[in-house]
């Protein structure tokens, strides 16, 4: 089965934790448990389990019910760790996609194209950069294609991207389905 993957990769610190990384996994875990994406945390510095680090962050925030929603998303094993890649994401998570406002013309893809791409099967790991500076340029590199998600090429704060991507891209999805008579009203 074809999953769409929301991964915040860190840029902030890779040795200790902020307050950035927590409010950030915090808003992120709503929007992909509502709209049934998973949720990966690319080189943050946390260890143990996705079920207790997903306990521990919990604790911490009052965003998403104190947290359930990242309990949630670890419960259901939607919630993953990964480490920086050094020569490419794991497959298991699909083809990456660099979320950006200036995307290289030979790697651009469109939010309808990538909900198409999904709908005919293929799973998605869409990387959101954290930080001033978003994805490292490696990152471009390592991702096969790359995403605009307003289409006008414009900047938006992180959590306001997370929202728009989870929501454009389960839109479109909802459409191929009404469109090809698969009616259905949740989950992918």
């Amino acid at each position: 089965m074809a999953t769409l993957t929301l991964a915040l990769y860190n840029t902030y610190d890779v040795k200790r934790l902020h307050e950035a990384h927590l409010r950030a996994i915090a808003r992120a875990a709503p929007l992909a448990y509502a709209y049934g994406f998973h949720l990966a945390l690319v080189g943050f510095p946390l260890e143990g389990k996705p079920s207790e680090v997903a306990e521990a962050v919990a604790e911490k925030t009052t965003i998403g019910e104190g947290g359930r929603y990242l309990i949630e998303l670890a419960l259901s094993n939607r919630f993953h760790l990964l480490e920086f890649p050094r020569k490419g994401f794991p497959p298991q998570f699909g083809v990456p996609v660099a979320t950006t406002r200036k995307p290289s013309a030979e790697k651009e893809i469109t939010p309808l194209q990538l909900a198409e791409a999904f709908s005919g099967g293929e799973s998605f790991l869409l990387l959101v950069g954290l930080g001033r500076h978003g994805l490292p340029k490696e990152t471009f590199k390592l991702a096969r294609y790359h995403m605009d998600i307003t289409g006008k090429r414009m900047s938006l704060e992180t959590c306001t991207a997370m929202g728009a991507i989870v929501a454009r891209i389960s839109t479109y999805v909802e459409a191929l389905k009404w469109r090809s008579g698969r009616r259905t009203l949740r989950g992918f």
